[in-house]
């Protein structure tokens, strides 16, 4: 039991199971989870069921929010994971390295620039590691476009188009849940595109130098929907006879996780799941546009679309000698609704090579299993059992982390100026 590295999580919502089912099943060896803290009894009480119902793990010592510091105290974690509502992290990610703890977070590691610079002050202040978990990192296409760029193959990167896509399934339910308020997750620039921003930066070895974006609400919310000729409304949609036939609604009574997750938690904190899309209260956009120059001069167009027929995404990278085009296609999903192992599980890619005087040919990858294109089981290796030697450097601290939300924060700022941003002016690295 003392070689194994000790852990507890804060936050046991929809995300948490990724990581305590992990140490459950195949890092038993390595890893060893403590307790779980959150703000809701009932939440930590589901997540010991899982633990000893379907992973036949012991279940774990819970606190609440305010008995973080107690929680420290007494199970004397090596690591602290992070899993809490996005404006959160920082809180309990500074808290633990004070408390001398390293940390591991989900992404992403904080909402804004202010929180960003305390987390970035915390790390120098205490010497403690954080380590921010982007799994698309670790998904084999996604390794092998870093491979195939490294290796020279279109040459020098100069430009980048990246058009992402949210379906009326996973897109929507961003509108549903905590996400919808802007003070929470940043909006989708920050909240989604993180693992987008990140991506780029990890592929063409640069970061962010000078941002200026577009953003609205065009497609969800009220107003919108009146626009459009909707008559029926509801605020949540369990239980509401205008939400029985619509495609946007999510019934959690219907669905025997959220239902536990959530709707038989509602009582200790009054958070609804399940909110309209087309409801009011909405500040976060469903349309986004990106404009970004990196620090190695290449340039970057950016789409985000939160409700369309089809998830997943198409990217170009131009180059010096060539053209390189990716187009994934995802498996749909809700969070916390089905089996983890189809979050953002492969339906279709192609990886096609335009070399620029020779014949282009699609690029072979290896299939592998798991959620997020076969990325998850890497990642999560990386983090609790042995990690392999990684010539693509893919374990991501809060510098990436940093980066990567620095996009989407130049972004937010330039929506709401109208102005470019530099990036070095949100926050400074010492």
């Amino acid at each position: 039991m003392g070689d194994k590295k000790k852990y507890v999580l804060v936050g046991s919502g929809g995300r948490a199971e990724f990581f305590y089912s992990a140490i459950a099943t195949s890092f038993r060896e390595t890893s060893q989870l403590l307790a779980f803290c959150d703000t809701n009894q009932t939440r930590m009480d589901y997540a010991n069921r899982q633990l000893a119902e379907r992973y036949g793990y012991s279940k774990v010592n819970t606190y609440k929010a305010e008995q973080f510091d107690e929680m420290i105290a007494k199970e004397r974690p090596d690591a602290v994971i992070v899993t809490s509502v996005d404006r959160t992290h920082h809180t309990y990610i500074i808290r633990a390295m004070e408390l001398g703890c390293d940390v591991v977070t989900e992404k992403p590691m904080t909402v804004d620039e202010s929180k960003c610079q305390d987390i970035l002050d915390a790390v120098e202040r205490t010497g403690r590691n954080v380590r921010v978990t982007f799994n698309y990192r670790y998904a084999p296409h996604h390794t092998k476009a870093r491979e195939l760029i490294e290796d020279g193959v279109i040459g020098k990167i100069t430009s980048v188009h990246f058009e992402w896509l949210l379906n009326t399934q996973h897109g929507a339910d961003y509108f549903r849940r905590w996400h919808r308020d802007k003070r929470n997750s940043g909006g989708l620039l920050v909240h989604k595109s993180t693992h987008h921003f990140d991506l780029v930066n990890f592929w063409i070895g640069s970061e962010p130098d000078t941002v200026f974006a577009f953003g609205d609400l065009l497609f969800y919310g009220k107003e919108n929907a009146e626009q459009r000729g909707v008559t029926k409304f509801y605020e949540r949609s369990t239980g509401h006879p205008n939400a029985k036939d619509d495609p946007f609604a999510l019934h959690m009574d219907e669905n025997e996780n959220l239902k536990a997750l959530y709707l038989d938690a509602e009582h200790e904190d009054g958070y609804r799941r399940d909110q309209s899309v087309f409801g009011d209260g909405i500040s976060i956009e469903d349309t986004m546009g990106v404009m970004v120059q990196y620090k190695n001069k290449a340039i970057m167009t950016y789409s985000l679309n939160a409700y369309l027929p089809w998830e997943g995404y198409r990217i170009a990278f131009n180059g010096t000698k060539g053209r390189m085009e990716m187009t994934v296609v995802e498996q749909s999903y809700v969070n916390s609704g089905g089996e983890k192992s189809q979050e953002g599980a492969l339906k279709d890619k192609t990886i096609t090579v335009y070399p620029m005087f020779a014949a282009p040919y699609e690029v072979e990858v290896e299939e592998t299993e798991g959620g997020h294109g076969g990325g998850d089981p890497v990642l999560l290796n990386d983090i609790f059992g042995t990690p392999t030697e990684d010539r693509f450097k893919r374990a991501a601290n809060h510098i990436d982390g940093a980066r990567s939300i620095l996009t989407g924060i130049a972004a937010n700022r330039s929506i709401r100026t109208g102005q470019a941003v530099k990036v070095d002016e949100l926050v400074k690295f010492r």
